[in-house]
Formats: C-alpha cells, structure tokens, sequence
C-alpha cells in the first residue's frame, strides 16, 4: 500500500522539465487556487451552434474537471464531469471527457462522451500560439489571479452529438479559438472575503478578442478599473510566417443594446507597428454566458474546481427566455461568436465581454447602470 504521507515520484518526474526543487506532483505555491486549464469554443460562424468546453486540474485541491455546452437558439445543454486527481500526468481524462494533444501547439482532439451531448472534434491551429501578457489582480496585496495564458485560433473537424442528433463539424466552416492557463485564480469552493473583501471592488470591466483572418490573427485583452485605468492591456497580429507584430494600445468604442450591456457592436482602434491605424469593426452574433453551466464566477450550479465526490457527472439545459435564467446573464462574463473586419479582411471569433458596476468611461455609474 502507498503511503499518501510519503513523497513519491509521478512519471513526469522522468522528463527535463522541472523547475522548483519539488517532484512534479506537486506545484511551486501551497496557494489552493493555483490551477492548470484549458478552453476552448467552436462554432459554425453565424449558424448559430455554439460551443464552449475545457477541462482544468486543481493539484492543491485534489480535484480534476472539465464541462461543456452548446448553445443553438435559446437554450444550452450543459453537461460536467468530476473527479478526485490522482496523480498530474500526461493524460487529460476526467469521467467520460479528455484532451489528447497530437502535435503540441498545433493539432488537439477533445472527446465528451454524454448520452445528452457528445463529441469527437480535432483542432488544428491557423496561425502559431501567442504568449499573452501575464494576467494579475490583486485583493489588498493578495493576487487572487496570478496567470500565464496562450491563445490560438484555427478550426474543427468531427462529429458533435446534441440530444439525440448528429452534426457534422466541417473545418471549412468550423473555426474558433482555445487558449491554455495556468496560475492562480478563484476556484473551488469559496473562501472567506475578510478584511479585503468589505470595500468591494466597484466594478470589473474586460475584454477578450481573438480573431482569425485569411492572412493573419488579431488577439486583443483589455481590463480597466471602475475609472478607467488600465491594468492589462495587450494587442498582438500573428502572421502565417510566425511574425507577431504588437499593435498598440487600443482604444474601444462600443455600442450596447437599449436597457443592457450586451454589446451589439464594437470597433477597435490599434496601431501598426509603422505608426499606421488599423480599424477592426466587430458584430457579435450569438453568445453563451459562462456563468450558466459552464462552471465561472457565479455559476450557482457548478465551479470549476468544487469537490463534486468520485466519478461525479450531471446534464443540464437552460432557457435563456425563462426570467429566471434571464436574470443571471448579465451578472457575469459573456462570450459572443465574433463577426470581424479589418480593412477589406473579414474575419470570425471570439468576443468575450464583461461589464459589472461602475465604469466610468462607458458611462456606467454603478451595478445597476445599462445603457439609454
């Protein structure tokens, strides 16, 4: 029998890629948020499927998970899977769910094998994965996120099985993005907020937008305080040679919907490295909000991360329509299939936004601001 008190190799410890002094069963923090995740989505441009799925590893929590979810029209089915982590290895399995990476960087498959929403789809990336700017927010003087993340966009291949129905994923059709983080950030069940948590913090305002062209990738974060400031700001163009070009610092201009702050349209303005502008315009069409079943901040059904008990999964559909679900969308972060053009180039992606309580330079004064 092995002694759980015991240090013992895994069998990653048998390749040249440490970089504490530990074994890697375990990670460089003691932090329990710390986390190591994937995401990704799929969608058939304006067709109006939606996918979103990933699945993280949580070693100081001892918990392994992945979701996914399908939005076509109004509704979502949502189905996870959970389970205690073994040991971290080179298998990303959970349940009936896994991640096989065939060619690092470049080519993926995910497996979701659910009775109510199933799929066998292989990515393969258009243009080579970018390095993003580290991503850190702090509460008082805790960084409660503390991540490294890269992004890809590229396209889909397989079969998606929803309810009963098979659809055919056609990768000249089919694109998306993934992204892979890892670090710290809130996960699992809820910690205490103390003394930091009874200012609040006023606000959370971030945007997100890859974006796949013919010739070329645009990947644009920005995130900004309640006035204003700027804590991250990053925006990248990716060429099929491998180039990436830094683009400036974007200025956003949106336009929400009457009574809401779901986005109807937005325009970026970047800079070329010549000094040039560059204009993309975007057109979100349908979105999935990522705190009803796919398990982030303020999911009140699933998180990523919750000890769930062994081999645990669970199927879920929403209406968008029904109030009570309605009332929960703005309350979180949205992704939208992104319509794009930058100069005479159409493009599609992901648009994820989020704009809770106050920010000052679109004109929000507090939680319950929307616009006119």
């Amino acid at each position: 029998m092995v002694d759980p008190m015991r240090p013992a190799p895994v069998p990653l410890d048998e390749y040249p890629i440490h970089q504490t002094p530990l074994s890697l069963a375990r990670v460089g923090t003691s932090d329990r948020n710390f986390y190591d995740r994937s995401y990704f989505n799929a969608h058939d441009r304006a067709g109006g499927t939606f996918l979103v799925t990933g699945m993280g590893v949580y070693p100081n929590l001892g918990v392994v998970d992945a979701y996914a979810a399908v939005r076509r029209g109004d509704t979502v089915r949502s189905v996870r899977f959970s389970d205690a982590l073994a040991e971290r290895s080179l298998e990303q399995r959970v349940g009936g769910y896994h991640v096989e990476v065939l060619e690092p960087l470049q080519r993926v498959r995910i497996v979701c094998e659910h009775e109510d929403l199933g799929f066998d789809l292989t990515w393969n990336g258009a243009f080579r994965a970018v390095q993003e700017q580290p991503h850190v927010i702090l509460t008082g003087n805790r960084p409660i996120i503390d991540a490294s993340r890269f992004a890809q966009v590229g396209s889909w291949e397989g079969t998606l099985h929803l309810d009963g129905e098979d659809i055919t994923v056609d990768p000249r059709v089919w694109t998306g993005t993934r992204d892979r983080s890892w670090g710290i950030r809130p996960v699992g069940e809820s910690e205490p907020g103390g003394r930091a948590a009874e200012a609040g913090s006023g606000g959370f305002w971030w945007l997100y937008v890859p974006l796949r062209f013919e010739e070329f990738a645009i990947v644009v974060i920005v995130q900004e305080n309640p006035d204003g400031f700027r804590t991250l700001n990053d925006a990248t163009r990716i060429w099929a040679d491998g180039r990436v070009e830094q683009l400036g610092w974007p200025r956003v201009h949106f336009e929400y919907r009457s009574g809401t702050r779901i986005p109807v349209s937005a325009r970026l303005e970047l800079t070329a490295p010549d000094g040039k502008p560059l204009e993309v315009e975007i057109r979100p069409h349908t979105n999935m909000p990522l705190h009803i079943g796919c398990g982030y901040g303020g999911d009140p059904d699933w998180q990523h991360g919750t000890w769930k008990g062994p081999d645990w999964s669970s199927s879920s559909s929403y209406d968008l329509t029904d109030p009570a679900v309605a009332a929960r969308i703005p309350w979180g972060v949205i992704d939208h299939v992104a319509q794009a053009r930058c100069g005479d180039a159409e493009g599609w992606g992901l648009f994820e936004h989020a704009s809770l309580g106050r920010h000052d330079p679109t004109g929000f004064a507090d939680w319950t601001s929307v616009a006119p």
